[in-house]
């Protein structure tokens, strides 16, 4: 048989030949050919290469061609929009509607949709059902064979164009057999310009739920329904009398207005048979926004605050949900929904931490009791996702929690063939372990109708397979979706629970109920490992050092509300944005350190509001003097139980009798308090004026200032006296010449009476009449202001 070239040609003898030479070439390196020989070798080399690569590109344009263009059973696309009834009984006739897309690029032709019901009777397994999604393309074996007579045309479709159908199905035609799950297939059957044969060109595949009869004990589902969200209100209030909130965004409104997440939650919920479980921090703030209430500027700025525009709609939707939770059982969760994997794996160690969380408790069924009114339950936890740990289990106990809310998918099972019953106890608590396949049914994105679709329809046919795994057996499981579905989820979810309660198979209980349930003896009860945390939720959560910042501001907190007249202005609303910056809400998203920051620096704030005013240097002259101090309280309360206190570098030099007194202030207002000094020497001396709690803690900052002393010394109070002395003995002398001069004119038979009238008595010589060492005229009150440069004060 002749050779061939990578084309698929014969090779000639001139290839023969062009490759022997090439070859001897390669056998002999070390020679070098001849020049025409080196250019016959370059020239055979290009023409191989040149072979070689039209091969390869014909072998990729090819692979390229068949990959754009599918064939067989890929050939084209289902959709389905529609299937009615989603249980269907004997006497229906099921609809089937959707829409079949020609991704090849030959046209389709002689092409119809028929439905087939997959071989072998009902699926025996959950893991069967999921297998039924998750299968493409085509097979004989696994979907059976198309039910004849009952079928739709499908027009003659070109490359890339789609058709809408409908079809009808008598539901005895179906030929159903024993209760169970069957597989059910909506397949295109036609041929293409490619592949001119009958064949499936397109299948999409889905469940039937199908029950005749009574024949087992009803399966007892749990359904929890959220109202949970981020925090949304700021950690500084206004500065209004009644402190009134300031909200980070208007979010909230928008999700309360009609087709909003929230307004979705409650319009869907209240007809149907489920337990609310409610973030009390929500609630509260839609309460807050009943009122007049205010929104942060760009970046959270409340400095720049506009109008809130969402009153209304917050008055309608707290209307509306007290009266959709009228006889349903209600669960509050902690204040702010509290991360408890958190607080478990980073927070724990931090002082004060668990304290958080029990306030939280307790401030939580507070709120929803005021807000919503009823009793609610408040002894649940529910960590994030379920995902639980011997930590979690151990914060949650701490806190008061008796019930915790897990999930089978991190929760470890023993290797049993049928769904246990939810409820187990773990030692002191009882952990409810929510199915993990019903809880994540609606995780995905439902907005597509397919999608949506065939997850209700897996919902609805995995609990009538979890009835039938174990019929003679009643058991109860609990239901808990994710805690903010979206408006497309929350629609597919309470579709399914609307049409599973409908059923013949399935009761729908409270939670309570399922939480009392007798626990299946032979259920995992071993609580996970920390190391058994999944780690995709462990990077989400909030870390240590976010822990030791909320500790380091409760420390600060709690050493200034000493002072004050009205805590609870301080405590409340400091307390509340506290416990709201260990919300789970923050996961996934990069507002929590911000939220942590503006908590801080408000605190500080409101403690630099009271403060000793600046002081600039002083002069004392004399041995003793007062230094005035003054302090200034811009809280809108008075303040109280504070010492003011003034300490000198130079003791020696300048005393300071009583260094401390006790200072209360009105709010708004200033007061000065003045400290007797006494100086011993000339000098300067640095004096700090700091403010002091009663228990001997520092209170914001001190206050530093010179004090330059110019105290007489002994040397000039001897020259003064001296001087003093010569005046008085100056006078006794003129007092003397003055007698003697008087009597010698007496005796020379002067006037008579003439004596102390002379022009030359006492006041013509400039005697002053005053006394030495009169006190000068007081001064003035002192100023409450800062006290000036260079102010000088006098002993």
């Amino acid at each position: 048989m002749p050779a061939h070239t990578s084309d698929g040609r014969p090779t000639t003898d001139n290839d023969e030949g062009r490759a022997k030479r090439v070859g001897e070439a390669a056998q002999a390196p070390g020679t070098t050919p001849s020049g025409p020989r080196r250019r016959l070798l370059r020239g055979s080399a290009l023409i191989v290469g040149a072979t070689l690569l039209a091969g390869l590109l014909q072998t990729v344009q090819a692979t390229g061609s068949q990959a754009q263009s599918p064939t067989g059973s890929h050939t084209a696309s289902l959709t389905l929009h529609g299937l009615s009834p989603r249980i269907p009984t004997k006497d229906d006739s099921l609809t089937v509607s959707g829409t079949v897309v020609n991704d090849s690029k030959s046209t389709i032709t002689d092409a119809h949709i028929g439905v087939r019901i997959g071989p072998g009777g009902p699926l025996g397994t959950r893991s069967a059902l999921k297998s039924v999604g998750s299968r493409t393309g085509y097979s004989n074996a696994l979907d059976g064979s198309e039910i004849d007579g009952h079928t739709v045309k499908v027009p003659k479709l070109p490359a890339g164009v789609s058709a809408s159908f409908t079809l009808k199905v008598p539901v005895n035609a179906l030929d159903f057999g024993p209760s169970g799950v069957y597989q059910f297939g909506v397949a295109l059957y036609g041929q293409s310009a490619v592949e001119p044969w009958n064949h499936v060109l397109g299948i999409k595949r889905t469940v039937l739920p199908w029950y005749d009869g009574p024949t087992a004990k009803p399966t007892q589902l749990s359904y929890l329904w959220p109202l949970t969200d981020r925090p949304h209100v700021a950690p500084r209030g206004d500065t209004d009398s009644q402190q009134s909130p300031i909200f980070l965004d208007d979010d909230l409104a928008k999700e309360l207005a009609p087709g909003g997440r929230l307004r979705e939650m409650v319009d869907l919920g209240k007809d149907l048979p489920v337990t609310w479980v409610v973030d009390p921090d929500l609630i509260a703030s839609v309460d807050a926004m009943t009122k007049s209430y205010r929104v942060a500027g760009p970046g959270g700025d409340v400095t720049r605050t506009t109008p809130g525009a969402g009153s209304d709609l917050a008055r309608r939707w707290l209307n509306e949900l007290r009266a959709a939770v009228s006889g349903d059982q209600v669960v509050a969760l902690p204040f702010g929904d509290t991360d408890l994997a958190s607080l478990a794996h980073q927070g724990r160690r931090v002082p004060g931490t668990i304290g958080h969380l029990k306030t939280a408790e307790l401030l939580g069924v507070t709120t929803v009791r005021t807000i919503l009114g009823g009793k609610p339950s408040a002894d649940v936890a529910w960590p994030v996702d379920g995902a639980t740990d011997a930590s979690i289990v151990s914060v949650a106990r701490a806190a008061g929690a008796r019930r915790i809310i897990a999930r089978s998918d991190t929760f470890p099972e023993d290797s049993l063939k049928y769904t246990p019953t939810a409820a187990r106890p773990i030692g002191g608590a009882t952990a409810i372990v929510a199915d993990a396949s019903l809880s994540t049914a609606f995780s995905g994105d439902m907005l597509y109708a397919q999608n949506a679709n065939l997850a209700i329809q897996s919902f609805i046919a995995q609990t009538l397979l979890i009835t039938m795994e174990a019929p003679a057996n009643q058991r109860t499981l609990l239901v808990a979706p994710q805690r903010r579905p979206t408006v497309s989820q929350a629609r597919a979810l309470a579709a399914a629970i609307d049409e599973t309660d409908g059923s013949d198979w399935a009761d729908a209980v409270p939670f309570d109920t399922a939480a009392k349930a007798r626990p299946d003896a032979r259920a995992g009860r071993k609580v996970p490992s920390a190391r058994a945390y999944p780690a995709r939720l462990r990077r989400q959560e909030l870390s240590a050092g976010a822990f030791q910042q909320i500790s380091e501001t409760q420390k600060h907190l709690n050493d200034f509300v000493v002072i004050l007249t009205r805590k609870d202005r301080v405590t409340v609303p400091f307390g509340n944005a506290v416990l709201r910056s260990m919300s789970s809400g923050w996961r996934g998203t990069p507002g929590s350190e911000a939220f942590r920051n503006a908590i801080g620096g408000y605190l500080q704030d409101l403690i630099g509001a009271v403060r000793v005013l600046d002081k600039q240097s002083l002069t004392l002259s004399g041995r003793s003097g007062t230094i005035p101090v003054t302090v200034k309280n811009d809280l809108g309360q008075p303040i109280t139980g504070l010492v003011l206190r003034l300490t000198s570098d130079r003791n020696i030099r300048l005393e300071i009798r009583g260094p401390q007194q006790p200072i209360s202030i009105e709010g708004g207002h200033t007061r000065t308090l003045k400290f007797q000094t006494t100086a011993s020497a000339n000098g300067p001396a640095h004096v700090t004026a700091a403010l002091y709690t009663q228990n001997g803690a520092l209170y914001g900052k001190g206050v530093g200032f010179d004090v330059k002393i110019t105290k007489v010394t002994d040397l000039v109070m001897l020259i003064i006296a001296a001087g003093l002395l010569l005046l008085v003995l100056a006078g006794v002398r003129i007092y003397r010449q003055r007698k003697r001069q008087t009597a010698v004119e007496d005796d020379d038979g002067g006037p008579e009476g003439d004596g102390g009238n002379d022009a030359d008595g006492g006041e013509a010589d400039g005697i002053d009449p005053g006394q030495p060492g009169d006190p000068a005229a007081d001064t003035g009150q002192e100023s409450v202001e800062p006290s000036p440069a260079g102010e000088k004060v006098d002993g």
